[in-house]
């Protein structure tokens, strides 16, 4: 009798597991697809900025893509309050349903939308609000499925459950660069033309695979035991952010690790490719392959560190994690920069580039209508410099002093450009990042590097939003502070770091808006986070 009793536990443990398994599988598997759509403009934002912001000049134009990426970001918030709003009150499932659908066809649709040259401003727009219907689902879509897993999740495996869903954003990002370097190769130098659709409109077979998957999912068991106590909350988002009691946890949560950790996301697995590409002029294809590798080193850390954030506590693993970001984000990317173009390094140290002028004569060249002009001295010397992707500082000379570029010890007076060129190119500047030259162990270490304190930071996060609000109204509560922080501080990251390093000339200075951030939730999270790791969730 007693070896029947066993067999039937065994069985039933083994059922168990199997169900947990395919839960973990069917949320995460769509969430990837998701964020795969999400990002391939993230991936292609170079490319899109000459298809679609064609009418301004360039470096206005790649700011014009990143601020339409930044687009999808702004609304996701907003995605959050009126998903999270029917995940609460409707269920779990047919709310990240409705994310998913919504989400592949705003993306199919970027792959057919006509470019400026064929529709003219026509096409920007449209591009814009199809980035924003991407940030009104995707910011339903995180809430649903780290909600839905932690509530099937046993106790004491909520952070390793939960980690698997932490892992589908890089997972998405390795999928969209995997299938952008492949439609480069089918395209070749027609990528640029018409190869760079290919990706987007493969997102139609990724919509039908995710929508079939979450179709056989089942309800999650902590909303139905809600739903027959009759206990649903009919306001969620009143009960979320009209409460003082749970406002201050919403405001807790967004302050000491969403925000912190957005950054960390983001400088990990875009602004490190945007500082590669653009600041270090290394061949798009060779940073990508560098950030592949790293992205599939780094992706089965989220799961780790999810894990042991339910041996050691959620806390301090965060905690260390935004640490070593505020204290070591300037030093590995000033050895990114040594390893990745050691020639622009090496030229930047030997012979800096410093431009003397007038503060009056010199403006932020950012035209977002394409009719300033920017004649002055000054402004071309800068546009110049901006162009040929070489580091300067500025200082400021007396009112009405004629600018003054200093390339080493050589000094030019006035705007000169042949003048210029021959000095850089006599001091060891290069055009563009030698390939052969390009350490790529060290690139690929220091890319990894930057990926673990993001692993660190957002490895524990679900499970620490799930346990910091009840059932009720935590598909609300948890989604708007999540999506704040990586939807504005961190989805604005690669603009404002970028612009921040067009105005200044110094190709580190857009750090400080990360190192900020994650030292303020540091801050934050050491004084008021509280440990939630063996909270009941199932308390409504």
């Amino acid at each position: 009798m007693s070896d029947y009793i066993e067999q039937r536990t065994m069985s039933a443990t083994a059922s168990v597991g199997k169900a947990e398994r395919k839960i973990i599988f069917a949320s995460s598997l769509g969430t990837v697809f998701e964020w795969y759509d999400f990002f391939l403009y993230g991936a292609l934002a170079a490319v899109i900025s000459k298809q679609f912001f064609a009418g301004v000049n360039d470096t206005t134009a790649f700011i014009f893509a990143l601020m339409a990426f930044a687009a999808g970001f702004l609304v996701r918030p907003f995605g959050a309050l009126v998903f999270g709003r029917l995940g609460d009150m409707i269920g779990r499932k047919y709310t990240f349903l409705m994310t998913i659908i919504l989400m592949g066809l705003s993306t199919f649709a970027v792959g057919l939308l006509p470019t400026y040259t064929s529709i003219g401003i026509a096409a920007p727009i449209i591009l814009v609000l199809l980035r924003m219907l991407q940030g009104l689902a995707l910011g339903g879509e995180y809430g649903g499925a780290a909600t839905y897993v932690a509530e099937h999740a046993p106790v004491g495996k909520r952070g390793s459950h939960t980690g698997w869903i932490q892992s589908t954003a890089t997972l998405g990002l390795l999928l969209s660069l995997l299938v952008v370097l492949a439609s480069r190769y089918i395209s070749g130098d027609q990528f640029e033309v018409w190869g760079w659709r290919l990706p987007f409109l493969l997102s139609i077979f990724l919509l039908a695979i995710s929508t079939w998957i979450r179709l056989s999912m089942h309800e999650s068991p902590a909303f139905v035991k809600m739903k027959a106590q009759g206990k649903v909350s009919r306001s969620p988002i009143r009960e979320s952010f009209g409460s003082w009691q749970n406002l201050k946890i919403v405001l807790t949560a967004l302050f000491s690790i969403n925000a912190g950790q957005a950054v960390t996301f983001y400088t990990a697995q875009f602004y490190v490719l945007f500082f590669m590409t653009q600041m270090l002029k290394m061949d798009p294809t060779q940073a990508n392959s560098l950030l592949i590798i790293s992205v599939v080193i780094g992706a089965p850390f989220f799961v780790l560190f999810g894990w042991l954030s339910d041996k050691v506590g959620r806390k301090p693993i965060l905690m260390l994690g935004l640490l070593l970001a505020t204290v070591c984000y300037f030093p590995l990317f000033k050895a990114l920069s040594h390893y990745a173009n050691p020639q622009i390094d090496a030229a930047s140290r030997q012979a800096p580039i410093v431009v003397l002028a007038d503060p009056a004569s010199c403006t932020f060249q950012f035209d977002p209508v394409g009719k300033a002009r920017f004649d002055s001295p000054c402004d071309k010397v800068k546009t110049f410099l901006v162009k040929q992707g070489l580091p300067y500082s500025s200082q400021a000379a007396a009112p009405g002093t004629d600018v003054t570029v200093s390339v080493g010890e050589r000094k030019i007076g006035g705007f000169d450009e042949a003048a210029m060129r021959a000095a850089v190119t006599a001091a060891g500047y290069p055009a563009k990042a030698d390939s052969a030259s390009v350490n790529e162990p060290m690139v690929v270490l220091l890319i990894v590097l930057l990926i673990l304190i993001a692993t660190m930071t957002y490895g524990p996060l679900a499970a620490v939003m799930v346990e910091l609000f009840p059932t009720r109204i935590r598909y609300t509560s948890m989604s708007l502070p999540y999506h704040i922080g990586n939807g504005w501080f961190g989805g604005f990251l690669p603009t404002v770091s970028f612009a921040l390093v067009v105005y200044t000339g110094d190709i580190f200075y857009g750090l400080w808006y990360p190192v900020l951030i994650t030292g303020v939730s540091l801050v934050v999270g050491l004084f008021c986070l509280k440990e939630t790791k063996d909270v009941d969730i199932d308390k409504v």
